[in-house]
């Protein structure tokens, strides 16, 4: 169950709830647990997520980062402007091979027209597996 601040945009909320954060997070199982513009956590299942040698893509992690380097900055933003990634980079440390991943976001910078996130990837035993730095524009709607 994904927890939000009470000052959290309800039309955002809404969103969120009824699109499950998108189709290409409903299809690799990312579970939104906590968000706000600050500190947000995700899991997602490694299985269904690998590549052909069978441990979690690269890019899935990334995909992983994005999303909910992206909701947190959606959040920042406010109900009047949405966030559009401008620079996401990824460095992988360690691969795994099953289980799930858990996605912990933090904020390093919420401005008034950029927002950057750096979000850590870990194991089921807590070893980081990428760091994924992702930068926001917020855009008038």
């Amino acid at each position: 169950m994904t927890t939000f601040p009470d000052h959290l945009d309800r039309r955002l909320v809404d969103r969120l709830v009824t699109s499950g954060g998108g189709a290409l997070a409903v299809k690799m199982g990312i579970e939104f647990l906590e968000l706000s513009a600050e500190h947000s956590v995700a899991t997602m299942p490694v299985e269904g997520n690998t590549q052909v040698v069978g441990i979690l893509h690269g890019g899935a992690h990334v995909v992983l980062g994005e999303s909910l380097g992206s909701i947190s900055s959606a959040i920042h933003a406010g109900p009047d402007r949405i966030a559009v990634g401008i620079e996401v980079n990824a460095t992988h440390s360690r691969s795994v091979s099953e289980g799930s991943v858990t996605a912990t976001c933090t904020a390093l910078n919420l401005g008034r027209t950029l927002t950057t996130h750096e979000i850590v990837i870990r194991d089921d035993q807590g070893r980081r597996l990428s760091t994924v730095r992702i930068t926001n524009f917020l855009k008038d709607l």
